[in-house]
């Protein structure tokens, strides 16, 4: 061999050595997923001014790490009759308050300012309903997008109205209705489904994914005014403000109530407290498969609840 192609020979092994170590650096970084893809794309649909439990819901819901909660929508609840001039408007404002005493930057959506319509376009055309239809088209095709939906059903509805191929890129956990498990029987009667039938019709004769905390279920989830202001009282400014609406709520002074949307948001993070059955709903009603809440663990969930509160400052 003659001695001068010795340094070429090296340079070409060199060469080959850098490539292969370039292309296995190349595979690694395509073949191990982010930390930000493992968590769950959540938007929240809240009629946050209605009631006390609101607030407190969301706010759990915001402190969970394995959710990235890409807006937090306002609904209406124009037909209650404790309702203010603008509900929807009450609600959006409430979710900034809450987002400031959190010091959380989330985006927040105007949903419809009332309910659907009778007749012609039905749907409440919405930030919150566009919103919904955005962010589940950016969706990756095996996957998803999961709509909480606290209150009236207008801005989810709206949504597959205008886009009905949205349905099948969406999930949705929703809290209303009553259903007795022994004998298969679905009311719709209560403030979430009465809010707006209409929406509520829609999602029933979709296809979209359903889950369905009712509130017979929801109703055992009882905090006394006692516990709540020996858990979170002077322990930070998000405490305070939940503290403050519990009391100055229209109903403000009661010594008990039922959070009823909590205990949908710790079902969802806490799976194993809680029961399901899958039930296939009447012909009127659909006759499609949705998976209701059978039961829940409210020790568990309420102490969960609290610690997590607790801890807000270290977070």
């Amino acid at each position: 061999m003659n001695i001068s192609t010795i340094p070429s020979i090296a340079n070409r092994a060199f060469r080959s050595h850098s490539f292969c170590r370039m292309f296995f650096f190349l595979f690694l970084m395509v073949s191990i997923p982010t930390f930000s893809q493992e968590k769950l794309a959540v938007i929240i649909d809240a009629d946050t001014g209605n009631e006390v439990d609101d607030p407190y819901a969301l706010a759990r819901a915001l402190l969970e790490p394995s959710w990235d909660i890409l807006a937090l929508n306002a609904t209406q609840w124009q037909a209650s009759h404790w309702a203010e001039p603008q509900s929807m408007e009450n609600s959006h404002r409430l979710n900034q308050v809450l987002l400031g005493h959190m010091g959380l930057s989330v985006k927040t959506r105007r949903g419809g300012a009332a309910r659907m319509y009778d007749w012609g376009d039905l749907a409440q055309h919405s930030a919150a309903a566009y919103e919904i239809i955005q962010q589940a088209k950016k969706m990756p095709a095996d996957e998803k997008l999961t709509v909480i939906a606290l209150g009236a059903l207008t801005n989810v509805a709206s949504a597959i109205y205008i886009e009905p191929a949205i349905e099948s890129r969406i999930r949705v956990y929703w809290l209303g209705s009553v259903y007795n498990f022994e004998e298969d029987i679905l009311s719709k009667v209560d403030f979430n489904c009465v809010m707006d039938i209409r929406a509520l019709d829609i999602l029933l004769q979709s296809t979209v994914e359903m889950h369905i905390m009712p509130l017979n279920v929801a109703g055992k989830m009882t905090f006394t005014f006692a516990e709540t202001s020996e858990q979170l009282a002077g322990k930070h400014e998000l405490g305070d403000f939940l503290l403050d609406r519990w009391y100055h709520h229209l109903d403000g002074g009661r010594k008990e109530r039922v959070i009823w949307d909590l205990a949908l948001i710790e079902a969802m993070i806490n799976p194993q407290w809680a029961t399901t059955k899958l039930v296939t709903t009447s012909r009127e009603n659909g006759n499609r498969e949705i998976h209701f809440y059978q039961s829940i663990d409210v020790a568990k969930m309420k102490t969960a609840f609290f610690e997590k509160l607790q801890s807000f400052n270290d977070d």
